[in-house]
């Protein structure tokens, strides 16, 4: 007696989860997968699967190192990772909904921020270093 009340309980909840989750089966049957552009290197400085899960950890890890500790490497830097991975057609790797970071963050629903200070789009030129004004000479010659 008491083993078909267990079946009559698994059967039941069972039937309840199937319930539950056929919403989230519905609506996750009709969206297609982001079609990603592959990079331009050889490989990615981390397995796909670990930069899949863990980018934004490692973003933020250099962010902190270089923003508060100074200390500048290319690794896991936010440039390099636009320089490989900038789409062929739009040069950007969110300047359209099929970029490389914007068709996953879409995919995902999850907001694009690094943008607000960062260029989507690999620098052409080199930043040119300002020179010293000659202002700047005469004032040191005048304090000597």
């Amino acid at each position: 007696m008491a083993s078909i009340r267990t079946w009559m309980r698994l059967a039941l909840l069972a039937g309840a989860a199937m319930i539950f989750a056929a919403p989230v089966l519905e609506a996750s049957a009709g969206v297609d997968l982001p079609k990603i552009e592959k990079g331009k290197g050889e490989k990615c400085v981390e397995e796909t699967q670990f930069m899949r899960r863990n980018h934004m950890e490692l973003l933020k890890h250099h962010r902190d190192e270089t923003m508060r500790k100074g200390i500048r490497t290319t690794k896991h830097s936010l440039k390099k990772c636009v320089e490989c991975h900038a789409s062929e057609k739009t040069g950007s790797v969110a300047a359209s909904k099929d970029d490389f970071c914007a068709s996953c963050h879409r995919y995902a629903s999850v907001k694009l921020d690094c943008w607000d200070c960062h260029a989507t789009k690999p620098m052409k030129k080199p930043i040119q270093v300002a020179q010293p004004s000659p202002r700047m000479d005469l004032a040191k010659e005048s304090v000597k």
